[in-house]
């Protein structure tokens, strides 16, 4: 890990986020964060808890001056997402993320960063720590598994936290106030099949889809960014067409918060016709390439060839399956009527995977409207059904109402103009926070979101600038001292 983080400002900001980084924190693998969350507030001496699900709650007492102050609870999430290159040799599980200063910008080497949400989360440890920066009451709540199903806000129950105002440190540009977000659901396809023998006289073939930009799957949905899976789906429909090819594997993406980057598949071709696939597959790269040049200028759709393989699909289910999945909808599937350029409603076909007599696709739903969400979703189960698939919902979250005249909003607007001269962009976003969530065991607490800039979230190109969390925290301190009295 690169010491020249170490010694950025405000120091003390960019050496929680260097400690927390050395943690590995994969959604759903927590438990070393958790304790580390739990020393931290032990070592204060500040009363610390562990709630039943994991999330940790570290309250602080308000400086000298500033009790009669309304509490603040101050929201951010302990994991974050594990991506990298191929070519990164790299083990989530037992290395802290290496992190490389680059200009005006931090970026790890070859993964993700974690500045989704460990800057907002090192700017909580940061406040609990001070000794001399004057705040109002603080409780800090650090959830777990916000991106791969929410189940630390889900789980949080009421009567823990006493604060009537929230602040959520977890979105990506310094110019916004985010005021609600998008509620998602879990919709994932399973199945079985028989596999048969190959065709005699076969040989293997290997098609691999990479170099795409990828990203955070409601962020960047509107971007229009390639997807991997459905490339790779364009690719095997094409080929079918025209070829008898047979299909032993498909694994594509990894996560459902994430645009999938790369597929790789295993074909069997007659042994007669390899150079013919590989002329076609690299004929439709070009065109693909033209297509996503301006999103995706890296794209790369290679193929090599491999050992024959054993087994196929049946070619009943290999033509579904590809109707299927051509058929599935991905990206954005309407924008909102009441609110401009905010995506309303969307689905990633995030991962795909074929093999062994058995497959599954997995996708992430989002809306800002409930009723749509589910109606989008029983759109991907029907066309998944057709093909006899086991479909299955699952965490499935709220959507965060927008309350722009809340006491809070009005507070941070003016604050912004005041220090900024220009107003901030008020608005709600596509990705899943927690506020929604949590305001339904408390909803009587305002609640607002906002946050450095950060590029390239759950994807290897993450990167945080550090002119803007210097801007972000000097922000968040104004804000703490401008707290007003509590009734």
């Amino acid at each position: 890990m690169s010491q020249d983080i170490r010694s950025l400002a405000p120091t003390s900001v960019w050496n929680h986020f260097a400690d927390l980084n050395a943690i590995p924190r994969a959604s759903k693998k927590e438990q070393r964060v958790i304790e580390f969350a739990k020393s931290f507030g032990e070592k204060l001496g500040l009363p610390t808890h562990v709630d039943s699900i994991g999330n940790v709650i570290i309250k602080k007492p308000a400086t000298p001056g500033m009790e009669s102050r309304m509490t603040v609870a101050l929201q951010g999430h302990l994991d974050m997402v594990h991506q990298k290159n191929s070519s990164s040799n790299f083990n989530f599980d037992t290395q802290g993320i290496d992190m490389i200063v680059d200009g005006d910008w931090v970026r790890a080497n070859g993964t993700t960063l974690g500045a989704d949400n460990g800057i907002g989360v090192a700017c909580i440890m940061a406040l609990l720590s001070s000794k001399d920066i004057p705040h109002p009451a603080l409780e800090a709540l650090f959830t777990i598994d916000e991106e791969t199903g929410m189940t630390g806000a889900l789980g949080l129950k009421g009567g823990l936290l006493n604060a009537k105002v929230m602040l959520n440190l977890d979105t990506e540009d310094d110019r916004e106030l985010t005021i609600g977000c998008a509620g998602g659901v879990d919709v994932t396809a399973n199945g079985n099949y028989t596999e048969e023998k190959s065709p005699a006289g076969n040989s293997g073939l290997k098609i691999h889809v990479k170099g795409l930009t990828g990203g955070h799957s409601g962020m960047d949905i509107h971007k229009g960014r390639g997807n991997a899976n459905k490339i790779m789906n364009r690719i095997l429909s094409n080929l079918s067409e025209r070829v008898e090819i047979r299909i032993n594997s498909i694994d594509g993406g990894s996560l459902r918060n994430a645009i999938p980057r790369e597929s790789v598949a295993v074909l069997s071709v007659p042994a007669n016709q390899v150079s013919q696939v590989t002329g076609m597959v690299k004929d439709l790269a070009e065109t693909l390439k033209k297509e996503n040049h301006t999103t995706d200028p890296n794209l790369v759709i290679e193929t090599s060839t491999v050992d024959n393989p054993a087994l196929v699909i049946t070619l009943d289910l290999q033509k579904n399956f590809i109707r299927s999945v051509y058929a599935c909808p991905n990206g954005i599937y309407r924008m909102s009527p009441d609110i401009q350029d905010l995506v309303q409603t969307s689905n990633n076909v995030a991962r795909i995977l074929v093999k062994d007599g058995s497959y599954s696709i997995q996708c992430l739903t989002r809306s800002a409207v409930d009723s749509e969400k589910m109606d989008l979703a029983q759109a991907i189960k029907s066309s998944f059904e057709l093909i006899g698939a086991n479909i299955s919902f699952a965490g499935s979250y709220p959507g965060w109402a927008p309350a722009p005249e809340s006491s809070i909003v009005k507070l941070m607007s003016g604050l912004y103009v005041e220090r900024y001269k220009e107003k901030p962009h008020v608005n709600a976003c596509h990705a899943g926070l927690e506020c929604g969530i949590i305001g339904a065991n408390y909803p009587n607490t305002e609640m607002i979101s906002f946050g450095p800039n950060i590029t390239g979230a759950h994807s290897p190109d993450e990167k945080v600038q550090v002119s803007s969390v210097q801007k972000f925290w000097s922000f968040l301190l104004e804000t703490l001292k401008r707290m007003p009295e509590a009734n």
